[in-house]
């Protein structure tokens, strides 16, 4: 059977598998369609991360340029993870129908614009309408990401290209946090929204043009609720991917929740840090950037869950260490959490993919459902935290999620839904 060319349409992704002598494994690694496979998946991680999370280290602006408190101005950020969390579901099921690469690369320009609309919006309300907007849009990216990896991609190779998508997520959201902080600075966070919507598009391009086609996926003519509602409603009853789903809404909640407050601790009395010098702290994402692709390495050796424990592991100690109140002993805890982050997201994030037999994309769209859940809910809820406790009380949050997440893990062990 004949495939299409890479430039026929957006709905290349639609061909059906290639058949020869031997089934068709997915892409391995060393061949010319893994390194443009891995470039393009980097590129959309980058950019839909960044879009995401560049207004984090700007909450303290909006307080100042919009007269809000702490608390509503991290709806900049829960709002557009929270409609994300859902968009993410009902993509997982339109993928079926319009095909990955054009959801994705549509999902993906589309919310470049909008980040673009952001930075000459006039008032606090169009502001959140945007990033809400955006935020529902990008729902067609990640779970589709997943579940492009998880079909496309050979399976001895799928912890690794994982780990690489993770790996670009964490570049976008260091690169998309860092940028923002340093244009603040010297131009505005207008400017600074605006080039960032610029340089998405361009990457939301470079995506279109250099992913492969889609070899073992064939479209779903139609919207079938019932089919998709049975899907959804099998992975719910699957205790091994309930289990990922709930450490991904854990997960994420430290994550979000810590990297929300601590630019408000650091903007205040006694650090009175910079925009440029508070942005700086988000380059611990690049410790992310490192770990969840060794973690991909580590885990074919040791298994998905001693790494995974490593993780929350990490982010325990890290929250613990930025009780400190010297400014480098914060910083490192930072960066203990952004690590830890990365390692266990990508380990949960690859045992739904290699869990799942069937339905990979709707799989992969509940456990993105839980962990934007986890940033929207907790992450706004922990102004409560830092606005009657303090640091300290934040810091207590974290804790006690971890270790809910560790002895979920455990137990997991213990009845063995999961393998030691």
């Amino acid at each position: 059977m004949k495939t299409q060319s890479a430039t026929d349409s957006l709905e290349q992704s639609t061909s059906t598998p290639i058949q020869n002598d031997r089934p068709y494994e997915g892409i391995s690694c060393g061949t010319t369609d893994y390194q443009k496979a891995g470039i393009s998946i980097f590129l959309l991680g980058f950019a839909s991360f960044s879009l995401i999370y560049c207004v984090q280290p700007l909450l303290p602006e909006f307080t100042h340029a919009f007269g809000v408190t702490a608390s509503t101005s991290s709806l900049a950020l829960s709002l557009t993870t929270g409609f994300l969390a859902f968009s993410i579901v009902l993509s997982s099921a339109f993928s079926q129908a319009l095909g990955r690469k054009g959801l994705m690369f549509c999902s993906m320009g589309l919310a470049a614009l909008l980040n673009i609309l952001c930075a000459i919006s006039p008032s606090w309300n169009l502001m959140l309408v945007a990033r809400a907007v955006e935020g529902f849009i990008l729902g067609g990216v990640p779970a589709v990401a997943m579940a492009w990896i998880a079909e496309e991609i050979n399976p001895k190779h799928l912890a690794r290209t994982m780990g690489l998508y993770i790996a670009g997520t964490a570049f976008g959201g260091m690169m998309g946090r860092v940028g923002m902080g340093l244009m603040t600075e010297y131009f505005s966070w207008r400017v600074a929204m605006g080039i960032l919507g610029i340089i998405c598009f361009m990457c939301c391009v470079g995506f279109f043009f250099l992913l492969p086609a889609s070899r073992n996926f064939v479209a779903k003519k139609g919207i079938n609720f019932n089919f998709h509602c049975q899907a959804w409603a099998t992975h719910l009853k699957n205790k091994v991917l309930v289990t990922n789903y709930v450490i991904g809404f854990l997960v994420m909640s430290i994550f979000v929740t810590l990297f929300n407050y601590v630019t408000f601790r650091l903007s205040t009395a006694p650090y009175e840090l910079t925009q440029t010098q508070i942005s700086m702290i988000f380059l611990s994402y690049s410790f992310g950037i490192v770990s969840s692709t060794l973690a991909g390495y580590m885990a074919d050796k040791l298994g998905r869950t001693p790494i995974m424990c490593l993780g929350f592991l990490s982010m325990l100690i890290g929250a613990l260490i930025t009780l400190s109140g010297h400014l480098f002993a914060i910083i490192i805890g930072v960066a203990f959490v952004a690590t830890g982050f990365f390692i266990a997201h990508a380990m949960a994030s690859s045992n739904v993919s290699s869990t799942a037999k069937t339905n990979k994309g709707h799989a992969s769209s509940l456990y993105l459902l839980f962990y934007y859940l986890g940033s929207s809910i907790v992450g706004s809820f922990g102004g409560v935290f830092w606005q009657h406790g303090g640091w300290p009380a934040v810091v207590g949050l974290n804790i006690a999620l971890s270790i809910i997440a560790l002895c979920l893990i455990w137990r997991a062990v213990k009845v063995k839904i999961y393998e030691w």
